[in-house]
C-alpha cells in the first residue's frame, strides 16, 4: 500500500503537469471503487481550471476554479501522467483529461482506491475533520506525542499508525521508526520513557523525510511506464527481514502480528516496556 511518501512524491510528481492546465474530459471505464465514483464526475469537473496539487494525510487533493477532487490510491493504486495516444490498459479506471493533451491516469488492480468531487472546503469533509496533525509539520514533535501517549496501553506500533493522533504513518515506516528508536511495537504507548517517545519523534520526522528526498531524485519527470514511486527499500533495516540478522547486533529478527499487520523487530535492540496493566498480569501469574 502507498504511504505518505509514496503519496508526497506522487503528489510532486504530478504537480507540474497539471496546474494551470483546464481539465478537457474525465473518462470513467469503472465506477466500482471504494466508493463509487459519481456518474457526472465529467460534468463537475470539466472545463474548470487546476489551481494547486496538495497532499492531507495519505489524501492526493486537487482544488479546482471551483470544486476540489479528492483522490487515494487504496491498496495498489497509482498515478501516472500519458499521452492522450496512450492506450488504455485493463485496470486503468480514470483518466483525467487536460488541454495540453496530456492525462492523468489512474490505474488500481483491486480498486480500493477513491476519486471524490466536493464542492466544500476540504478541510471540513468528514475525511479530514478527525485527523492528527502531519508527521513533518511544526505540531508534530516529542512533546506532542507525550501528551498524546500519556496512560494510553494501545500498543505504540499501533499508536503512532493512528491517524487521529498523527496522519500518514504505515506499516513499513511505524516498523522502521520503531527499530532506529529502540523500542519494542508491542510496548504499551503509555509505558515509554518520555525520551524515548522524544527520540521516536526525530526518527519519524527523519526517516519519512529521507523516504520523500529519495523518491523524489527517482522521479524528475514523472512520465513513466507505471508510475509507481519505488519504497525506501535500500535503506529498509527491519521491515520484511524476519529471521535476517539485525543490521545492529546481528541477532535474528523476529516478526509479531499487531492489529493484523507483521511486525518486524530485533529481540535484542528493541527492549520491551510493560504498562500498569501488563505488570499486574505478570505478579499474578507469579
Amino acid at each position: 500500500m502507498p504511504e505518505l511518501p509514496e503519496v508526497e512524491t506522487t503528489k510532486r510528481g504530478i504537480s507540474s503537469h497539471l496546474v494551470d492546465q483546464t481539465i478537457t474530459s474525465v473518462i470513467v471505464r469503472h465506477h466500482q471503487l471504494r466508493l463509487p465514483v459519481a456518474p457526472d464526475l465529467h460534468d463537475l469537473c470539466v472545463g474548470k481550471k487546476i489551481l494547486t496539487v496538495s497532499r492531507r494525510a495519505k489524501y492526493l487533493l486537487i482544488e479546482l476554479s471551483t470544486g476540489t477532487l479528492i483522490i487515494h490510491l487504496g491498496m495498489s493504486g497509482h498515478l501516472r501522467i500519458v499521452n492522450d495516444h496512450s492506450l488504455a490498459a485493463k485496470h486503468d479506471h480514470i483518466d483525467l483529461c487536460l488541454n495540453d493533451g496530456s492525462i492523468l491516469r489512474y490505474h488500481d488492480p483491486r480498486r480500493f482506491g477513491l476519486w471524490l468531487y466536493i464542492a466544500t472546503n476540504p478541510s471540513q469533509h468528514r475525511l479530514f475533520s478527525h485527523l492528527g496533525p502531519e508527521p513533518l509539520s511544526n505540531e508534530f514533535d516529542g512533546d506532542y506525542l507525550i501528551q498524546r501517549a500519556y496512560q494510553k496501553n494501545q500498543s505504540i506500533k499501533s499508536f503512532i499508525m493512528n491517524n487521529s493522533v498523527v496522519v500518514g504513518i504505515g506499516n513499513i515506516y511505524a516498523t522502521e521508526c520503531l527499530f532506529l528508536a529502540g523500542i519494542h511495537p508491542q510496548s504499551p504507548a503509555g509505558a515509554i520513557p518520555k525520551e524515548l517517545l522524544l527520540i521516536l519523534s526525530t526518527h519519524i520526522k527523519q526517516v519519512l523525510q529521507r523516504a520523500i528526498d529519495s523518491g523524489g531524485t527517482t522521479l524528475r519527470d514523472f512520465y513513466a511506464t507505471d508510475g509507481k514511486p519505488g519504497y525506501f527499500a535500500t535503506a529498509l533495516q527491519v521491515y520484511g527481514r524476519n529471521n535476517l540478522p539485525c543490521p545492529q547486533c546481528n541477532l535474528l529478527i523476529k516478526s509479531v502480528l499487531i492489529a493484523g499487520r507483521t511486525s518486524a523487530f530485533c529481540p535484542q535492540c528493541q527492549p520491551q516496556y510493560y504498562g500498569q496493566t501488563e505488570v499486574l498480569a505478570v505478579l499474578s501469574v507469579n
